[in-house]
């Protein structure tokens, strides 16, 4: 789900002065994305939009759900949008958000 190595990495990147506020900046933006797509997907921007999503998931280490954006980012692209399982990306957002804040002291000692 969490891909810790890479928020290590990103971490160091960063200094970890700055690394919460890197983590609040994304979840500020991907929870203006995520929100929506749960009251009102629109299918037109899905693809930008999961691109987005994408982007902002892989660099913080949201592994399983920057997969899932990429596998809907193709779906839309290919003219499938209406196929793009939007709860389950949402639901896999919200998981993996939980996951990181109750694991991230753990792993970023």
């Amino acid at each position: 789900m969490i891909d810790w190595s890479r928020v290590a990495q990103l971490r160091d990147e960063v200094g970890e002065d700055d690394f919460e506020e890197v983590f609040d900046l994304f979840l500020e933006e991907v929870g203006e994305v995520i929100a929506r797509l749960r009251v009102s997907p629109d299918r037109n921007t899905l693809e930008r939009d999961l691109h987005f999503l994408k982007g902002g998931a892989l660099s913080l280490g949201f592994k399983t759900f920057s997969t899932l954006c990429q596998n809907g980012e193709r779906e839309a692209a290919s003219g499938n949008a209406e196929t793009v399982d939007i709860a389950e990306i949402i639901a896999e957002f919200e998981s993996s958000r939980i996951a990181f804040q109750a694991e991230a002291k753990a792993h970023l000692v």
